[in-house]
Parts: C-alpha cells; sequence; structure tokens
C-alpha cells in the first residue's frame, strides 16, 4: 500500500553513501535507534528475525510493523576509490531483470524485508555498518534503522532502484522542497512508487543531500520494461529514459552522453557488448555471469531482481554460493 509523503520542509540528515571516490564511515554507536514505529512485541519480532546466512557475513531480517522514513541518521565522510556496475535487461517484457554489482569496503550486509501498514513491501540490501552496528550484531536495537538504508532493492510492484557513484554530479536546492539523503530516497522510491515515471516523481519531490558521501546517480526499472538512468547535472535532476532494450549504469556520467562515449568506460563498455547480443533479454543466471564479468576485488555482493517474478538472486563475496528469494508481487 502507498504511504501518503510527508508534504514538510523537514529536512532528514542521513548524508549519501554510494559506490567509488567516498562514503561515510560508520554511524557512532551511540544513541538509540529513531525508525521504529513499532510497538515492543513488533521490535523483538524484528530483532529475533536476524540470522546470519554465509561468512561476507551476510544477514537476513524481517522488519516487523512500521518505520518513519522521514528520520535522520548520520556519518563521518571517508574517502574510497571504489565502483559499481548496474544495468537493467528488458529485451524479453515478460521476464525483465534489475542486476547490480556493489562495490564497497568489506562490511557485514543485510537481506532485509519490510511491509509496513501505508507503503509498499520489498526487499533491499543494507551495508550493515552504516547502522553503527558491531561484530555481534545480535540483538541490537540499532538494526531498527535497517529501513533507512537501502543501497538497491526492488517493491511489490516491481520497481528496482539502486545507484552507484558519479563524482561530477551536482544538487542544487530547489526553494520550498525538503531535502532528503541521497541514500534515503532509496526507500522512499521504494515505499511509493510502482512504476518508472511515479519513482522520477518522487526524486522531483525533494532536495537531496550529497553532503557527507559521494555525490551519486541511480538506475530505475519496473515490471513495465521501462527504465531510466537520474543524474544531477549543473545542479539539476535529469532523468533520462531507456529507448530500447537495455540501461545500464557505471561510475561515468550517462545523461545525454553518446552511446560510443560510454563504452569507453571498460565495465560499461563489456556490459553494453554482453546486452547487445542477447538484445536485452537474459534469465537470472546469465545475469549473475554478466555481473561477475565485471566485478572487482572489492565486489561486495550481486543481485538481480526480476521484476515480475518477485524473484531475488544473490552472490556475496562471503563463498556460499547464490541464494534466493521470493517477494510476493501485489
Amino acid at each position: 500500500m502507498r504511504r501518503t509523503l510527508l508534504a514538510t520542509g523537514l529536512a532528514l540528515l542521513l548524508a549519501g553513501t554510494g559506490c567509488a571516490a567516498g562514503g561515510q564511515t560508520p554511524a557512532s554507536s551511540a544513541g538509540a535507534p529513531t525508525a521504529s514505529r513499532q510497538d515492543a512485541g513488533q521490535a523483538e519480532r524484528t530483532l529475533a528475525s536476524l540470522r546470519k546466512v554465509d561468512d561476507l557475513p551476510l544477514y537476513e531480517m524481517t522488519y516487523v510493523g512500521d518505520y518513519d522514513p522521514t528520520v535522520g541518521i548520520s556519518g563521518t565522510p571517508e574517502a574510497s576509490p571504489f565502483g559499481c556496475s548496474l544495468f537493467a535487461a528488458l529485451g524479453d517484457r515478460t521476464r525483465p531483470l534489475f542486476a547490480r554489482n556493489f562495490d564497497w569496503d568489506p562490511n557485514p550486509a543485510l537481506v532485509l524485508r519490510t511491509d509496513p501498514p501505508d507503503a509498499y513491501a520489498s526487499i533491499s540490501l543494507v551495508d550493515m555498518s552504516y547502522l553503527g552496528v558491531g561484530d555481534d550484531p545480535a540483538g541490537d536495537r540499532r538494526l531498527l534503522n535497517a529501513p533507512l538504508l537501502p543501497f538497491d532493492g526492488m517493491n511489490e510492484r516491481g520497481l528496482a532502484v539502486g545507484l552507484a557513484a558519479d563524482d561530477g554530479a551536482t544538487a542544487r536546492p530547489v526553494p520550498g522542497r525538503p531535502t532528503v539523503g541521497s541514500v534515503r530516497i532509496l526507500r522512499l522510491v521504494l515505499d511509493e512508487a510502482a512504476t518508472v515515471d511515479e519513482a522520477i516523481a518522487v526524486f522531483e519531490r525533494y532536495n537531496l543531500d550529497f553532503d557527507g558521501g559521494p555525490p551519486l546517480h541511480y538506475l530505475l526499472a519496473d515490471a513495465t520494461g521501462a527504465s531510466a538512468v537520474i543524474e544531477f547535472v549543473d545542479g539539476a535532476m535529469r532523468a533520462e529514459k531507456g529507448r530500447g532494450t537495455w540501461q545500464a549504469l557505471t561510475n561515468v556520467p550517462a545523461v545525454g552522453v553518446a552511446d560510443r562515449d560510454l563504452r569507453r568506460d571498460h565495465r560499461y563498455g563489456l556490459l553494453a557488448e554482453a546486452l547487445d547480443r542477447a538484445g536485452g533479454a537474459v534469465d537470472a543466471p546469465t545475469a549473475l555471469r554478466m555481473l561477475d564479468a565485471v566485478r572487482q576485488r572489492h565486489t561486495r555482493w550481486s543481485v538481480v531482481y526480476g521484476l515480475k517474478t518477485g524473484e531475488v538472486r544473490l552472490v556475496t563475496a562471503g563463498g556460499a554460493g547464490e541464494r534466493a528469494y521470493r517477494l510476493p508481487m501485489g
């Protein structure tokens, strides 16, 4: 179900984190969780659902009850020259896919399920270090902030979103819009948007705050086979919709850039060649092989989202092989 967006001027203080050229150190361990709008029983069931599933380490958790996506948490920037790779394979309109490598620091990760009462259910991946969670997360109530930090994800309507760093991006605030952190916007999109057009509209309601982390750009795709890249060019948001059977994104600006120039980026070029050969129609095993071809030594996870099937295929650097999940599609 859709959550009504809060049309307030509240500044959300979660600074952005991303893939490449900068980031945030994990949030301070001090302070109580702030996002939870659960009763005591719901909070305890959420924490009790946490389990470790591989040696990345990767954890899984189901969030029971509601949360407030407008609450801020913050961290401290730290330089880190890493990168990410994303693509939407849309040539087979019966089985469109969204895929991404998350390339970052060696931190624990969390597969998070959420189903708040007035928003879409979703499954997302979280870098747990930004919650301030230590080596032993069991019972740590800071996990109740996990909905605030989706680095990629898909909701029950088949809308998927992921981020990557874009060093040249600048976001100039528009008067009258509330400000949201550059990772937090993914939560608002997953909660609110069923289509790429609706996701673009969510971005347009907010100013993005890149302070405290690298500037970012975003890839969106939905179950209808639509896709778009969102970037911030000369301070202004620009959305470029996909016009073919696929759309890809790495760490070079893409909006308004000629295809031949984009392919000069090594990872983008490899993905583009494979997607061209397939006509943009690939299955999940093929998508994971494509992600493996552009993986880096610091790739933490590779994930493929089935935008119509709700299937999620995940491989981490934890060495436990592929894991499969299913999000019931609404």
